[in-house]
């Protein structure tokens, strides 16, 4: 790219794709570079995906501050950008008395952080929320504002919000390198080419320290560290009302049994440092999980669980907190790294205070008198009424075949997803939900890999499920 942009993401998860639209809302030339073929395909798609409320960050550090911020703003935003919020509660276990000590400290951290709404109730109590729970748990912290949403379908709508304001996504691009003189950088390198611009951020998650030290600066480093889950079938969905935390420790909330916003339940995730390519749910992590959510939900049943998956976490031990600076060596970088739990909460204020460091950099930000700041979902057809269903088949036949049994996915949603930027099976998958049911993607998955290859006029031995080397079929075996 000949033309010198304004400014730079790195990184298309929940953190730079919150970014790239907070900057739209101003007078400037911005993409985003994403290595990936679609936005929300690192940590952002394999986590708790809860909205907290505050009360658990250090006082004083920039991660309370940002998360306390950020989930008072997600209701307007998830309402703007069409994206499922719920705010069901959350409590946090204590099986013995003397953990009601370790309650009371969460709650005044959480007075500290601005959050007032937290009440420590006893067993009775606890039990008339939760029936499922053990009996053998004393009481709990019941924080009533603690939400779920959906963090890809977040990232997908930010995308796609970005987009109409102007925002230029970039993706299946690797950044390779930089050229940087008198401590700029002049020349962004990547596999596909050169990209220019002003300033750069980094949201690179749990590459975020390589991209730094591509610029020579090893201010800080990341060390990713796994979480693996289990999901059950939406048949047990409603086992438990809220989020159950057990008492945290000083690295982890713990492991979690909680509803999803599309009303499956999730269990997870542990906690153990390793490398930035290790995504494998192991023998052991799974059962560590199970056996500690059993302990403090006895009928969790075991037979209904979908899938595993683990998720990597991005964290800078030694600060043990967000950072979200510019760069010591670079004058035109600003990192956005370490952004692991509460990274999802606080996305929207990152986002304004990525912005504010760029203002007091020097760079001008004039409000674009343009800027649209509400997105509308593909409709789901699963979720209308009778009524509705047969209008919408009336105004277009693809509503009315049904792709995805489990999950009730239309041809019509398909190919509105692919008209929005879907071209992969997890593409697919991510917008609309086919394949993400009981069977996952047995039965869709041979439908769609040929819907595909027609809505994209490609063959269906170049449909991946996830970009780059991820092909599904290798030619025909009978015409």
């Amino acid at each position: 790219m000949d033309k010198e942009l304004d400014i730079i993401i790195i990184g298309g998860g929940i953190i730079g794709t919150a970014i790239a639209r907070e900057l739209a809302r101003y007078k400037l030339e911005v993409a985003l570079v994403e290595k990936e073929a679609d936005v929300g395909w690192g940590t952002t798609k394999a986590n708790s995906a809860i909205v907290h409320t505050g009360y658990d960050p250090k006082p004083g550090t920039l991660m309370a501050k940002l998360n306390v911020e950020g989930a008072r703003l997600y209701p307007s935003i998830c309402e703007e950008l069409d994206v499922p919020y719920k705010r069901i509660g959350s409590l946090v276990l204590t099986p013995s008395v003397d953990g009601f000590k370790t309650l009371e400290q969460l709650k005044e951290r959480g007075k500290i952080n601005g959050v007032i709404d937290l009440e420590i109730i006893t067993q009775d109590r606890l039990l008339e929320l939760e029936p499922n729970i053990s009996k053998d748990i004393k009481g709990a912290l019941f924080i009533r504002d603690t939400a779920i949403t959906s963090p890809v379908e977040l990232a997908i709508a930010f995308r796609e919000n970005a987009e109409q304001n102007g925002v230029r996504f970039i993706l299946d691009t690797t950044v390779i390198g930089f050229e940087i003189e008198d401590r700029r950088i002049r020349l962004i390198k990547t596999d596909r080419g050169y990209l220019r611009a002003k300033w750069v951020i980094n949201s690179a998650g749990i590459y975020s320290d390589e991209i730094a030290r591509l610029a020579g600066d090893d201010s800080f480093t990341i060390t990713p560290v796994k979480g693996e889950y289990a999901l059950f079938d939406k048949e047990v969905g409603d086992i438990v009302n809220h989020i159950i935390f057990p008492l945290p420790t000083e690295t982890s909330k713990g492991i979690l049994v909680l509803p999803t916003v599309d009303g499956n339940l999730l269990v997870g995730p542990n906690e153990h440092i390793t490398s930035k390519e290790d995504t494998n749910v192991t023998e052991e992590g799974l059962k560590e999980i199970l056996s500690f959510a059993k302990k403090e939900v006895p009928s969790l049943p075991l037979n209904m669980i979908i899938t595993v998956f683990a998720g990597l976490r991005a964290k800078e031990l030694r600060r043990n907190d967000f950072v979200i600076e510019s760069s010591p060596v670079v004058e035109n970088l600003i990192n956005v790294g370490g952004i692991q739990s509460p990274g999802l909460s606080s996305a929207p204020s990152i986002a304004i205070y990525v912005t504010e460091i760029l203002k007091d950099k020097g760079v001008k930000l004039f409000p674009n008198p343009n800027f649209i700041p509400e997105r509308k979902a593909i409709r789901r057809f699963a979720n209308l009424s009778w009524e509705e269903r047969s209008r919408l088949i009336a105004e277009d036949p693809n509503y009315g075949e049904i792709i995805c049994r489990c999950e009730y996915v239309t041809v019509g949603e398909v190919m509105e997803a692919v008209r929005r930027g879907a071209n992969t099976l997890d593409g697919i998958k991510f917008r609309t939900r086919a394949g993400s049911g009981r069977c996952q993607g047995g039965f869709c998955g041979p439908r769609l890999i040929p819907l595909l290859s027609q809505l994209l006029e490609v063959s269906p031995e170049e449909i991946t499920k996830k970009g780059k080397e991820s092909k599904l079929v290798i030619g025909e075996t009978k015409r």
